[in-house]
């Protein structure tokens, strides 16, 4: 198991949330030990040079293997945290997003590479159901931004 501690510097990140019903795809982040302590989004860091939409296209393809469809409502968080002893300062761009592949919506769990080496799991979760579990949502203040679609609605309106 690889052991990551955030960057020194500020980092740009692009995630997106997709929505299937009230329940949105996220992926699990472990501790060192290797307990799921929390959720985020799926997506990646944005390159220098690069649009955080085009990173975040990036990222599903390299990682899934599949496209998605960016819709206009977008946000964008900054993120101070800790993680074992270090802290890390990130720039989310956070975008409500849905899969062109329709059999993404099929899957409780989707497997995804990382990097050459290492695979994440991302799950369908409700914000319920990540409370009721005890896990966080990353950022941190995303979950206060969220709130899940009515039915016939489009996914992902904000709070106000």
């Amino acid at each position: 198991m690889t052991i990551w501690r955030p960057s020194s510097s500020i980092t740009v990140k692009a995630m997106a949330l997709i929505w299937q019903d009230d329940a949105l795809l996220l992926s699990e982040i472990r501790d060192d030990a290797g307990r799921v302590t929390g959720m985020r989004p799926l997506g990646g860091s944005v390159e220098f040079g690069e649009p955080w939409r085009d990173a975040l296209q990036r990222e599903f393809l390299e990682e899934l293997g599949t496209r998605i469809t960016l819709l206009d409502n977008h946000f964008v968080m900054e993120n101070i945290y800790e993680h074992h002893g270090v802290t890390g300062h990130e720039i989310v761009f956070l975008c409500h997003a849905h899969f062109t592949d329709s059999s993404y919506y099929r899957m409780d769990t989707v497997i995804y590479e990382i990097n050459d080496d290492t695979m994440g799991t991302a799950k369908w979760i409700t914000l319920d159901e990540l409370a009721a579990k005890g896990l966080d949502l990353y950022p941190a203040g995303l979950a206060q931004k969220l709130s899940p679609p009515a039915p016939g609605q489009k996914p992902g309106r904000l709070f106000s």
